[in-house]
């Protein structure tokens, strides 16, 4: 059975995130991986980065190497601020939809987005056109939306737990606990700034404690869908 394959490009694919990503697209059958692009390591092919990719695949690239008229589907796999200034330069092309894997299109208001993120938004008028997007809540509703942007991690495994006990009034909203613990591969490549490994080898460590960043995602969908108000966290 043939049928038509999907031009991609992966922005950021040397990341945590964006390798894990490029593995997984290099595996798809739909998948046609044109462009992965990074700011280091120029030249160089993925595979060197993670020995699980056996397919053939561009060597890694510049943005300005991109053919942007030629893609279906771009990947942004960077740091908060990063994906929203290349959406803005690129929307304009038609048939071209993004997925955001950062934090730029997840919260509605600009205000928040500037609270949390502490900087403000350079694409506000594209946040209407973006839809925060768990495809097992909102599977029918992304195909309407040019930017989908993928909720953070504690956000993500919170919603899919709680909402089918709140849609089936299985849940009172009141006095819910939820203990949720990652890796610390969730820092990034860069998790030495902020975590000293000795002390989280074999262990939990307690941070963002009442500044979580995620938390905005929490309030902003839960209190839209749900109506559930003044979260506690601690």
């Amino acid at each position: 059975m043939s049928f038509k394959k999907i031009k991609i490009a992966v922005i950021g694919a040397t990341g945590y995130v964006g390798l894990e990503l490029v593995y997984l697209l290099s595996k798809h059958p739909k998948a046609n991986i044109k462009y992965l692009c990074a700011q280091k390591n120029i030249g160089k092919h993925i595979k060197k980065f993670d020995q699980r990719i056996k397919a053939k695949l561009p060597k890694i690239s510049k943005l300005d190497k991109i053919i942007w008229e030629d893609l279906d589907l771009v990947f942004l796999s960077l740091p908060n601020g990063g994906a929203q200034k290349i959406i803005k330069k690129n929307i304009k092309y038609k048939n071209l939809k993004f997925i955001d894997l950062s934090a730029d299109f997840r919260l509605k208001d600009p205000n928040s987005y500037r609270k949390w993120y502490k900087k403000s938004h350079s694409a506000k008028n594209l946040i209407n056109k973006s839809i925060y997007s768990i495809p097992e809540l909102v599977n029918k509703d992304i195909k309407k939306y040019k930017i989908i942007s993928n909720p953070g991690c504690y956000p993500t495994s919170i919603q899919l737990a709680l909402i089918p006990l709140l849609k089936k009034k299985l849940l009172k909203s009141q006095n819910i606990i939820i203990d949720s613990k990652s890796g610390f591969s969730g820092a990034g490549k860069n998790f030495k700034k902020k975590f000293n490994y000795k002390n989280i080898d074999n262990s939990v460590f307690a941070y963002g404690i009442k500044k979580h960043r995620h938390m905005s995602e929490m309030d902003q969908e839960f209190k839209k869908k749900y109506k559930i108000q003044n979260f506690i966290y601690f």
